[in-house]
Parts: C-alpha cells; sequence; structure tokens
C-alpha cells in the first residue's frame, strides 16, 4: 500500500509535479519516459483525458523500475478517484476541495492534493484530511498569495500550480511553496506533436534547471 507522506516527500524531494494533459494514448508512454529522464520524478496525468486509468496503468507499468511516482489530477469527485487508484495513481490532484475524495484517498493511504484558493477553502481541505494543497490557478492571485494562506493556517505544505513558469518559479519557492506544478511550461506539446522525444526532454530539463536553481540546489 502506498505511503502518503512518503509520497508527499518525494514530491517536495523533486520539486516539481509534470501535468500530462490531453496526451494520446499512443504517445503517453515515451512522452512520460522522457520526462521522467529529465529528472521529474512526479508525474500527473489527468483524469479527465480518453481512458486515462489505462495511461495510468501503462505508464506506471512502464516505469516501475525507476523511482518515478505516478498520480492522477483533474479528479472531480470520488468514484473517480477510486478509478485513478486502482489503476495505480499514488497521488490523487483535484482543482478544488472535494471531501469525500480527500476521505477516500485518506482511508487508501493515498496523497490527496486538493485545489484551493481562499482560506476557508484551505481550512475544509485540511480538516478533510489533505496531505498537501493545491493553490490553483497560481497565476490569478501570484506568488504573495502562498504568505497569505500559511500566514493564519501555519506551515501547511503548498503546491502552486497554473501559469508556474521558468521566469516566475523562484518567487513561488521564495513565497514557501515545497514543490510547483507545471503544464505546458514543462510540457513541449509541440514537441510531443512532432515524435520528438528528446525536445520533450529537454524543455522539461529546462523547467528541471529553473526549479533547481531557485531551490539553491
Amino acid at each position: 500500500m502506498t505511503d502518503a507522506r512518503a509520497i508527499r516527500d518525494r514530491i517536495v524531494e523533486s520539486g516539481v509535479i509534470a501535468v500530462l494533459r490531453g496526451i494520446d494514448e499512443d504517445r503517453i508512454v515515451p512522452v512520460a519516459r522522457a520526462i521522467h529522464e529529465a529528472g521529474v520524478d512526479a508525474l500527473e496525468i489527468t483524469a479527465d483525458g480518453t481512458r486515462a486509468s489505462e495511461q495510468i496503468a501503462a505508464v506506471d507499468r512502464e516505469l516501475a523500475d525507476t523511482d518515478a511516482i505516478v498520480g492522477a489530477g483533474t479528479v472531480l469527485d470520488a468514484p473517480t478517484a477510486q478509478s485513478m487508484i486502482d489503476a495505480g495513481a499514488e497521488f490523487v490532484v483535484s482543482p478544488h476541495t472535494d471531501v469525500e475524495t480527500v476521505e477516500l484517498c485518506n482511508r487508501q493511504s493515498v496523497l490527496a492534493a486538493p485545489g484551493v484558493m481562499t482560506p476557508t477553502e484551505a481550512v475544509t481541505a485540511l480538516e478533510a484530511g489533505a496531505d498537501v494543497l493545491k493553490l490553483f490557478p497560481a497565476s490569478t492571485v501570484g506568488p504573495s498569495h502562498i504568505g497569505a494562506i500559511r500566514g493564519p493556517l501555519g506551515d501547511v505544505d503548498v503546491i502552486p500550480t497554473g501559469g508556474v513558469s521558468p521566469d516566475n518559479v523562484s518567487e513561488f519557492f521564495d513565497a514557501g511553496a515545497v514543490a510547483v506544478g507545471a503544464g505546458s511550461a514543462l510540457v513541449d506539446y509541440g514537441a510531443i506533436d512532432a515524435d520528438d522525444m528528446d525536445r520533450v526532454r529537454e524543455s522539461a530539463a529546462d523547467f528541471v534547471d529553473a526549479v533547481d536553481a531557485a531551490r539553491g540546489d
């Protein structure tokens, strides 16, 4: 059984979650491998894609001999969370806070990262048992909002997602983020369409370099 605390620690150590959205089923495995080879350990496959559970299972099998962590994103409800967990998801990320989804993850020792923006949403998520908080969309409120959330709530783990790029990632870490989530700023969809895994790898590596520089690694 997955240990949610261990998954949290590995995400924080890596510093970034790659959000893989809308990638064709026949390309998801090579894309995931290329991004992992670039230094990204946490791979989030969104549940709103076609055959998402099959994609998670395929990537999980492909990267079973590595230290990759495969999870599900854009999970809106508990039944979807269950199907993603059954497919092998080690963490579940949502754009909002759904208490039933968080509680389901808790029962199965799967890391839950519900989306929050306000202190009320953050408290609701934490009381439900959230392991980390996904600040989303981060571009709407900016890095300073991390401090606004953590100020009254203490040393909570916040992962901003949505609008995080190599140009501003240092601002989010300086503000207290424990990791960041990134989609198109990390995942080169043009390269995927061209079936150019070298470019996919290079784009992800550039983002990882920016994260390392922001954290002083």
